[in-house]
């Protein structure tokens, strides 16, 4: 690709790129407000149900359903692993790998794969706004 012959186009997609980024940072901003305005919604509908001593409610607008979620973690990831390994319970953890780890992994033992690990490599391409307009 010559440069000098392509440079409009280069600068104009590059410039398309940023004003992507920019549209969905202040897309992300917006559905992040969204976000905490429909949970003091949904608190409100929570206690209403609480209230009423109800676990749905149906009006001519739908059926709100009221129902109790209960996550899991830990806190202490040594002790958990002994759990998991001494009472083979594997299946408590989900089936992903840490992308991160695995890489660390994989570059200090070169010559130890996991059997069954699958990789992909792409490109990407990051682009720094310049904050000053330069003359051209």
């Amino acid at each position: 690709m010559d440069l000098n012959e392509d440079d409009n186009k280069l600068e104009r997609l590059m410039q398309a790129d940023i004003n992507m980024r920019e549209k969905i940072a202040t897309l992300e901003s917006e559905i992040k407000e969204i976000k905490e305005k429909r949970a003091q919604v949904q608190n409100a509908l929570n206690d209403v149900c609480e209230r009423l001593n109800v676990s749905s409610i149906k009006t001519t607008v739908g059926t709100l359903t009221r129902s109790l979620k209960t996550r899991y973690w830990t806190n202490d990831w040594p002790s958990m692993y002994d759990f998991l390994k001494q009472h083979n319970a594997l299946e408590l953890m989900e089936k992903r790998l840490c992308q991160g780890n695995v890489k660390e992994f994989i570059s200090d033992n070169p010559d130890l794969l996991p059997p069954g690990l699958q990789s992909t490599s792409e490109y990407t391409v990051a682009i720094r706004k310049n904050t000053k307009k330069e003359n051209v």
